[in-house]
């Protein structure tokens, strides 16, 4: 039987027809992802909003979770070693001032107390903010200072120079309101939250009060900025991009934190003031882009969206609970160990004295001399004065010192 070969399978479309349904697909591609990711529509602020409010809510739960499993592990450890729990007293020290005995001194009562409006803390830090705006206009202080961080050694090789174009402060002022003062444990935590205050619970080591209160901003805070974006592939500088981006804060609401820690001399560490915010806040921007020289784009959604995540990522990194910003207190007492300056100063000091007060004496000296002028002016012509007035009679021989002397020879010469 003769071997038949097989018949070879036509392809059903053509290199040409291939090429063009595979250009067709890339530019379809490409439309979609400009449409929907660069040109797509944002979500709400108030969908936006939530999601962060939620996402913040559940690592502060998640934090405050750890914590006490934290400490139902110390007690079991402490229960079945009892040892770890004795401290070597070698002398006992006065009684320390404990946070149930300040808020009884101070007729602080925490379950009843109503919260305070804060009206005249309102003006105090409206002063100091118009003193900081006026200030701000007349030095370029500012402008300088934020130069340099923008631009500095972190800036990526792709990134030209940043130049601050806008820079408005506001005109509003920050209003606080609703405080309140709350015990706190070591760890931030509320001592027996939903309960009545007990005073034996806030005896234990690291326990402080805590002052709540509410803030609310609506103004127009703005910082603009310029600069380009280089293409260094395959040679430096083959593309440039302008992109010129404004960023404005709008409104901002939430709590503020403040605490009080004592210092601690054995440790040499000085007395603090930490502040925080609570994750129940909300920061709202406004943001202008800019891309392009010839054929601009403005005010792209993707770009604002990518740069309020990043600006609510750096504030969450830093002054969101369980984070805080610590603030170290000067120690108001004058000590020998904070005084400056040594002999020399002291002696450079003696000196200028010494030297002002020769200036005055000669100041004195010339205003006496300028009246006793004075004085014999007015005196007239016919007056004597009274440097004359004791002046010897000349004698015979001193009036006439020789006969037939000579203007200039000497007396008792011969001619």
């Amino acid at each position: 039987m003769a071997d038949v070969c097989p018949s070879r399978s036509e392809p059903t479309l053509s290199f040409t027809q291939g090429l063009i349904l595979g250009q067709l697909s890339v530019v379809l591609l490409l439309a979609a992802f400009i449409k929907f990711f660069i040109f797509g529509d944002p979500p709400s602020p108030e969908v936006v909003a939530s999601i962060r409010a939620t996402d913040r809510r559940s690592r502060t739960l998640a934090h405050k979770k750890s914590i006490l499993s934290l400490r139902e592990t110390n007690a079991l450890q402490l229960v079945q070693n009892p040892a770890l729990n004795k401290k070597h007293v070698l002398r006992p020290g006065p009684p320390t001032l404990t946070i149930g005995s300040i808020l009884s001194k101070t007729y602080y009562k925490v379950d009843s107390h109503q919260p305070e409006s804060l009206d005249w803390f309102n003006v105090l830090i409206a002063q100091t903010i118009a003193q900081f705006r006026s200030d701000a206009q007349h030095d370029d202080a500012i402008l300088s200072s934020l130069s340099k961080a923008l631009n500095g050694t972190a800036r990526p090789d792709f990134l030209d120079e940043i130049k601050v174009t806008e820079l408005s402060l506001g005109e509003d002022f920050p209003i606080f309101s609703n405080c309140r003062i709350i015990p706190v444990d070591e760890d931030g935590l509320s001592f027996g939250t939903g309960k009545a205050f007990d005073a034996n619970m806030a005896t234990r080591e690291g326990a402080r009060l805590q002052a709540r209160m509410d803030v609310d901003l609506s103004d127009m805070i703005t910082l603009a900025v310029e600069t380009k974006l280089l293409l260094n592939y395959p040679k430096r500088l083959s593309a440039v991009l302008p992109v010129a981006l404004a960023v404005s804060v709008v409104r901002f609401s939430g709590t503020l934190s403040i605490s009080f820690i004592p210092s601690n001399p054995s440790n040499n560490e000085p007395a603090k003031m930490i502040f925080t915010f609570l994750d129940d806040y909300r920061l709202d921007f406004s943001i202008r882009s800019l891309l392009g020289s010839r054929s601009r784009l403005q005010d792209v959604p993707k770009i604002a969206q990518l740069v309020e995540s990043r600006l609510h990522r750096w504030f969450d990194e830093r002054c969101v609970e369980p984070r805080f910003q610590e603030i170290a207190l000067p120690n108001m007492w004058p000590r020998k160990k904070n005084t400056r300056g040594g002999d020399e100063t002291i002696s450079d000091v003696d000196r200028s004295m010494s030297k002002a007060k020769g200036v005055d004496i000669a100041k004195d000296v010339r205003e006496e001399a300028r009246k006793e002028i004075e004085a014999e002016a007015h005196g007239g012509a016919d007056r004597v004065p009274d440097s004359l007035r004791y002046r010897h009679r000349p004698r015979a021989d001193e009036e006439f010192p020789g006969a037939g002397s000579m203007p200039g020879s000497m007396p008792g010469s011969m001619p």
